[in-house]
C-alpha cells in the first residue's frame, strides 16, 4: 500500500527527515532551495539506496534481510518525497520542467531494477517482500505523475485540495463552522482606525 506524506518534506528541518536520509543528505536538501535541485538530489539518493540493496543481494550474509528491508523503506520514502516536492512546486507555480523528465527516466530505471530483485528468488525474500512491493508500487505511481502534463497535474491538485477543504469543513459542527467563517471574515475585513479624543478639525500638538 502506498504510504502518503501529508507534510511538505522539502520544507521540514533536516532533523525531521533523518528517518530516511542521512544527516549529510538532509543538509543537502535543506540547502537546495530550487525544487529542480531538490528533485535531482532525491533521484541521487534513491539510486544509492537501490545500489545498497543490490550490493547486499550479491553476498548471502546472515542479517542482511533487515538491512535490505531498511534500504527499501528509505527508498520508498524518497520516492514519496519526490512526489511531494513536485506537487508543492506546482501548487506554488514553480517550474520543475528541468527535473521532471529526469525523474521519469530515473524512475523507469529504478522500476526495472526493482522487478529484477523480485525475480531474484533470494532465500530471505519473504523477509523483505513487503518492502519491495511498496517500493514497486510507489515507483509506478510516481512515474505516472512525472509523465502527466504539468497543467493537468496542477488542476488535479487544485481539485483535490478543494475537495479536502470541503471534507474538513463538513466534519466541523455547525457552531465550529460558523466560528471559523466569522474568523475568516474578521481577518479579511479592513482594519479600523484607532479611536481619538480630539475634536473635529483639531490637530495633535508637537
Amino acid at each position: 500500500m502506498r504510504l502518503p506524506i501529508f507534510l511538505l518534506l522539502a520544507a521540514l528541518p533536516a532533523i525531521a527527515q533523518r528517518d530516511f536520509l542521512s544527516g549529510d543528505e538532509a543538509d543537502q536538501v535543506r540547502e537546495a532551495q530550487d525544487p529542480n535541485d531538490r528533485l535531482k538530489l532525491y533521484i541521487k539518493f534513491a539510486r544509492q539506496r537501490l545500489g545498497m540493496v543490490e550490493q547486499l543481494l550479491s553476498k548471502d550474509k546472515a542479517g542482511r534481510s533487515a538491512q535490505i528491508h531498511e534500504a527499501l523503506g528509505e527508498y520508498s520514502k524518497i520516492i514519496d518525497a519526490i512526489d511531494t516536492v513536485s506537487d508543492d512546486a506546482l501548487r506554488r507555480r514553480k517550474p520543475i520542467d528541468q527535473a521532471t523528465p529526469l525523474v521519469a527516466k530515473a524512475e523507469k530505471e529504478f522500476q526495472t531494477r526493482l522487478e529484477k530483485m523480485k525475480l531474484s528468488k533470494a532465500r530471505d525474500f519473504s523477509r523483505w517482500e513487503d518492502a519491495l512491493s511498496t517500493a514497486i508500487e510507489n515507483t509506478s505511481f510516481s512515474i505516472e505523475l512525472a509523465e502527466m502534463d504539468a497543467k493537468d497535474r496542477g488542476r488535479d491538485l487544485q481539485t483535490k485540495d478543494a475537495r479536502e477543504k470541503q471534507t474538513r469543513e463538513e466534519a466541523l459542527s455547525s457552531k465550529e463552522l460558523a466560528e471559523k467563517k466569522a474568523e475568516e471574515k474578521k481577518e479579511d475585513a479592513p482594519k479600523k482606525k484607532a479611536p481619538t479624543l480630539m475634536r473635529k478639525g483639531e490637530t495633535k500638538k508637537q
